[in-house]
């Protein structure tokens, strides 16, 4: 089993960015999968998630309405982050991570993740 994050990079604020998180070794039908990020120092903080179950979508009240959460039509086995009107404290590390019961119940906290992507770097700065 493995997650690949990608699409991260420097941005200037209200700027856009994609995150794809690829994964790999298991079919994703079953599991939902999470985005979470993490500043050095700060708590992780659960982003958004949706689940394969029902197609639901989950966000946090901070980047609700910015944010959209979605999983590729054509290639079932990758999820994407798409991030708009990016603000200097969405700065962080990015990590997709499976939810291995596929609701997101838990996603904010990342409690109930089982296998987890290395992150990539968001920084958005003028």
């Amino acid at each position: 089993v493995q997650l690949q994050a990608s699409g991260g990079g420097l941005v200037q604020p209200g700027g856009s960015l994609r995150l794809s998180c690829a994964a790999s070794g298991f079919t994703l039908d079953y599991y939902g999968i999470a985005w979470l990020r993490q500043v050095p120092g700060m708590e992780r903080e659960g982003v958004s998630c949706i689940s394969m179950l029902d197609a639901k979508t989950y966000y946090a009240d901070s980047v609700k309405d910015r944010f959209t959460i979605s999983r590729d039509n054509a290639d079932k086995n990758t999820v994407y982050l798409e991030m708009n009107n990016l603000k200097p404290e969405d700065t962080a590390v990015y990590y997709c991570a499976r939810d291995r019961d596929g609701g997101c119940s838990y996603y904010e906290t990342g409690y109930g993740m089982d296998y987890w992507g290395k992150g990539t770097l968001v920084t958005v700065s003028s």
